[in-house]
């Protein structure tokens, strides 16, 4: 039994509303034979949220089903620069291939 199949997954994107921003992410896939995968990646987010220039990093958990890949994030603490130093957050996200992502990310700041 050869299990699943391991991919490794290089996406880029860009974030419009209240991040204005460029997201580089690599995921690391396990593709099962049915199709459906389970995907853990590192996302570098760099450009503005709320106004606030700098960058953070976001851990992605994620499944994959048919063409809809569909997870949670969350801010990696102590990897924000600039004017977001101090972010922490968490969110969700879904996208369908080719067809964009819908996502949310609940955030705020620590002293």
């Amino acid at each position: 039994d050869e299990g699943p199949d391991l991919l490794e997954i290089h996406v880029v994107e860009r974030f419009v509303g209240d991040i204005e921003a460029d997201g580089s992410v690599r995921f690391l896939q396990a593709r099962r034979k049915d199709g459906s995968a389970a995907l853990c990646g590192l996302e570098r987010v760099d450009g503005t949220l709320a106004g606030r220039p700098g960058s953070f990093v976001l851990q992605d958990e994620a499944t994959r089903e048919g063409d809809t890949v569909s997870g949670r994030w969350w801010v990696i603490p102590g990897s924000a620069t600039g004017e977001l130093e101090g972010l922490r957050g968490e969110g969700g996200f879904e996208a369908e291939s080719g067809h964009g992502a819908t996502w949310t990310l609940e955030y705020w700041f620590e002293v």
